[in-house]
């Protein structure tokens, strides 16, 4: 757009050239080239003040694109008749789609949501009137709009809209496209499937694809009689197709009333398990051919949890079944489409010899996940994609409540800590995080917000909605709103109401200072004893990542604090809610040597900082293990993220995290582990990396030895998951012993002499691979190429990147886009060789600096091209770095990713002033704790 509007023009017309920038019609980048340049813009007054605007307005970063607009109300659906026939030789389809509409304002046109489809014929039959042929289609390409124009106004009333079109079956993982995957006999076919959220089901066909706007389905399918078909409702009709024996016409039974982007069809090979949930719902799970056995475990979980929502959301699953169905290629973990809902392989398929045991996890979470969203999403949805994440967020909250009720052994709530909480933590101390809720328009803003704000902040301040106001009542505010809005739309406020009058708490008041604001406190305690009573001075400001928020304006938050003490670490003493910027509480009856902790259980969502008489009485609590492992977590993380804040030393988190060396749960171990590969990362950029593996074999060596290799009787699944996690992180940082069992392992492993098990396969391939030469990246590729199972080449995939030697590591980087890594999952290969070693991230930043025409074509701007860049750039930290990012995405534009550019940068400054800051004291203190004694 920009070069179109040369000098000459824009001198001649000012005006309108003034309104086309402040419109956003022209890019402020194109503004600030030119005028500068051009002595007869410059001579006008009005341009300097343009200027002045765009230059005030740092909006550098991306070309500038109209105000986004929904779509108009004059027409709307009422019901879809959907006849689709894809073509699976030539990735193309035919579609037929009769609607029947309400025109409720008298208009010669009608705007609907297309993208990638050709329109041949459109017409309109009033009720009980004679046919109108529309005489145009006009498609706004960017807008992903198409305006069908009539020779006469429509009348108000109802009436047919019928539409021909054609489109394309394509290879971006969104709309109607094509998945690849090779038969038992090995050979290579394709299956079509779909993905619609958010704003997708417009490339499959015609519609009005915004949430509010639901209206009932019935769908066709015209497909090979040899292929499964399948739709978010029962089969109702199969015959042969009249024009063609080898076809079949497959109808199924009409959809309740239903947002577009929760349509789904599905047409390729597949076998299926089946049962029945023991309120009568059909549950089935397809799998490739021959795998039905790996959906047994996805079933099991099915038919638990289905009974389970309907008891906690007192509303029955409405529809007569529901399928699970594993699909080849596919961008995100899943998808909740209505009675039929789609998973990555990996998410679905469990084999019993060789799957491990975080895989069994993560299928029970994420069918935990889908399924609530068959309530909380698809029953009640979300009026705009501004309220996302409430879908999300509690989606995410509720998998864990399922899986905690399926399976208490998993210990998940401790593990939600570290997986969600801290992660969206983290996120959300950066001045580039944002508020929960965010407007939202165009559909690459709406892309972007998947992320662990929505996700994982949503499930964080809903636990603690939870939590404040109680199980019972929040079951009560729940079933009314499910009640009340069921089959409609709703907003946040919506939930807000219903949860309100269950509870007789000020629940809005306080959640909107979650959700409309973006970050979180840091809660600051200091205590003074007085007689028996404890007096505690509260106070909150906002955290940041660079340290504490010290403005003016510092925004507040309506905190509930929970408080315990060590006489009863697992009781909550007290309950406050802190509504000021400071307070004081008196707790009765604790005795002076009794300590205080703020927040058991980890669940409001903010940081504390104690002062240090107060840390000091909690530490014994770790060694000791009197502390919850929740709260030894909690305590560990929260110093961390104040030494990196810059608040405290590192060196006192180091001194902090050797005082875990009696530490026997799995989760409290996952974190620690996390931190310290955050700082192994930084650490990579002196010249004392090596002492830091010392500390972490120093750490890992006792835990490590008490579990050994081999599995013990008794022994449940975080054992299996904490051997996994020790092993992997003593043979990373090159623990002898732990090195030389690895290599023998994987030797009589490849020899067939021995199979590793499952849950040693990942640490034993990352240590082998780590201390390994160019035989043992060439054993792991063939390994990959013999994988049948997508978990097995999942999970050497991820490891790929450990690789040390440049020229090895180049090969891994060329292998992660080849034909034999399928397309989501070439993201995790270069991640691997980022977060592995300092030449790994610097080669995986050039690969994909060379390679972006083609990442980009290939994620087309979804969330995975955010995650690329993230897993590519955030473990630099020299401040060049930021603005080498900042230029390169300047001119190679990802809109989807915009955000994450700029928090890639931020972590990047931030990574280099904690470097700056503290790598002196920690190479000293690192270099003192070997000394000997004197």
């Amino acid at each position: 757009r920009d070069d179109a509007v040369s000098s000459s023009y824009c001198a001649a017309t000012h005006v309108d050239f003034m309104l086309l920038v402040l419109g956003r019609r022209v890019s402020l980048s194109f503004v600030k080239r030119v005028i500068p340049q051009d002595p007869v813009l410059l001579s006008k007054p009005i341009f300097s003040t343009v200027f002045a605007i765009a230059t005030r307005q740092n909006t550098d970063t991306m070309p500038e694109r109209r105000p986004f607009v929904r779509l108009p109300t004059d027409v709307y659906p009422v019901n879809y008749g959907l006849c689709l026939k894809p073509d699976l030789i030539d990735f193309t389809f035919e579609g037929k789609l009769e609607a029947i509409v309400e025109v409720n304002l008298a208009t010669n046109q009608i705007v609907m949501n297309c993208a990638d489809i050709d329109i041949i014929t459109a017409s309109f039959v009033p009720e009980g009137g004679e046919e109108i042929n529309a005489t145009g289609f006009n498609y706004q390409n960017e807008d992903e709009k198409v305006t069908l124009s009539f020779p006469s106004a429509l009348q108000k009333g109802s009436g047919t809209l019928k539409i021909d079109f054609v489109g394309e079956l394509n290879d971006k993982m969104k709309g109607f496209y094509r998945s690849k995957y090779a038969t038992p006999a090995g050979e290579i076919r394709y299956a079509a499937v779909t993905q619609f959220e958010a704003t997708d089901a417009r490339r499959a066909f015609p519609c009005w694809d915004e949430p509010a706007i639901k209206a009932t389905f019935d769908i066709s399918l015209i497909v090979p009689k040899d292929r499964v078909a399948l739709s978010n409702m029962n089969v109702i009709d199969r015959k042969p197709h009249p024009e063609d024996d080898s076809l079949l016409e497959v109808k199924f039974a009409t959809t309740p009333i239903m947002s577009t982007y929760l349509v789904a069809f599905v047409i390729g090979e597949y076998d299926f398990v089946e049962g029945q949930s023991s309120d009568g719902v059909t549950v089935r799970v397809y799998t490739p051919t021959g795998k039905a056995e790996q959906g047994k475990f996805a079933l099991e979980v099915a038919v638990k949890t289905l009974p389970f929502y309907n008891d906690y959301f007192n509303v029955p699953y409405p529809l007569p079944k529901i399928d699970l169905i594993a699909i080849a290629d596919f961008a995100a973990g899943a998808m909740e489409n209505w009675g039929l809902v789609t998973y990555r392989e990996t998410a679905l398929l469990i084999d019993p010899k060789n799957s491990c045991s975080s895989s069994r996890q993560w299928v029970a979470l994420v069918v935990g996940h889908e399924l609530a969203h068959q309530w909380f999403g698809n029953l009640v949805t979300m009026e705009w994609w501004t309220h996302l994440w409430l879908n999300e967020g509690f989606a995410s909250w509720i998998e864990y409540l399922c899986v905690d009720h399926c399976f208490p052994d998993y210990d998940i709530w401790t593990q939600f800590v570290s997986a969600d909480y801290t992660r969206a933590l983290d996120l959300d101390a950066l001045d580039n995080s944002h508020p929960i809720e965010v407007n939202v328009g165009h559909p690459s803003e709406v892309d972007e917000i998947f992320d662990a704000i929505s996700y994982s902040k949503g499930a964080s301040v809903i636990r603690m909605l939870h939590n404040y106001i109680g199980d019972e009542d929040f079951r009560k505010g729940m079933h009314s709103y499910l009640l009340k809005f069921q089959h409609k739309n709703a907003a946040t406020e919506d939930l807000w109401d219903c949860l309100e009058q269950a509870s007789g708490k000020p629940i809005a008041l306080v959640m909107s200072s979650w959700t409309k604001q973006m970050g979180f406190p840091i809660i600051v305690v200091d205590q003074e004893q007085q007689g028996d009573d404890r007096i505690l001075k509260i106070s909150q400001k906002k955290f940041c990542a660079s340290g504490p928020h010290n403005g003016e304006d510092c925004p507040n938050w309506m905190v509930p604090i929970s408080i315990c003490t060590g006489e009863d670490p697992g009781c909550t003493k007290l309950k406050v809610l802190l509504d000021s910027p400071e307070t004081t509480i008196t707790i009765n009856n604790v005795s002076p040597d009794q300590w205080v902790k703020i927040n058991p259980g980890t669940v409001g969502f903010y940081r504390i900082q104690y002062s240090s008489a107060m840390l000091e009485s909690l530490l014994p609590g770790i060694r000791d293990l009197t502390l919850l492992p929740v709260d030894r977590l909690g305590l560990q993380n929260d110093l961390f993220s104040l030494s990196r804040a810059g608040m405290i030393s590192t060196v006192e988190v180091l001194k902090l995290m050797e005082a875990f060396v009696n530490e026997p749960n799995y989760t409290v171990w996952s974190d620690l582990s996390c931190n310290l590969g955050v700082l192994s990362s930084l650490l990579s950029h002196t010249d004392f990396h090596e002492e830091i593996q010392e500390f972490i074999r120093d750490l890992f060596t006792p835990i490590g030895l008490k579990l050994g290799w081999e599995c013990k009787q008794g022994e449940g699944h975080l054992d299996a998951l904490l051997r996994g996690l020790v092993l992997g992180k003593l043979g990373k940082a090159g623990h002898k012993p732990t090195l030389e069992e690895a290599r023998r392992r994987f030797k009589d492993h490849v020899e067939g002499k021995q199979i590793l098990s499952a849950d040693l396969r990942s640490p034993v391939y990352l240590t082998v691979l780590k201390h390994g030469d160019s035989a043992t990246l060439d054993t792991m590729l063939k390994l990959h190429k013999q994988a049948d199972m997508q978990e097995e080449k999942n999970r050497i995939e991820r490891v790929l990147g450990a690789i040390s030697a440049p020229d090895l590591i180049q090969k891994v980087l060329t292998f992660a886009l080849s034909e034999d890594v399928r397309p989501q999952d070439t993201v995790s290969v270069i991640g691997g060789v980022a977060g592995s070693s300092k030449h790994g991230r610097k080669a995986a930043w050039k690969f994909v600096k060379d390679n972006w025409e083609e990442l980009h074509n290939r994620y087309q701007g979804g969330f995975l091209i955010s995650r690329l860049i993230k897993l590519s750039l955030d473990g630099f930290a020299i401040d060049k770095m930021a603005a080498e990012v900042k230029s390169f995405f300047e001119s190679h534009h990802a809109p989807a990713a915009e955000r994450t550019v700029q928090q890639c940068c931020e972590n990047i400054l931030l990574n280099a002033a904690w470097l700056k800051r503290d790598a002196d004291d920690i190479h000293q203190y690192l270099l003192k704790r070997k000394a000997p004694p004197v």
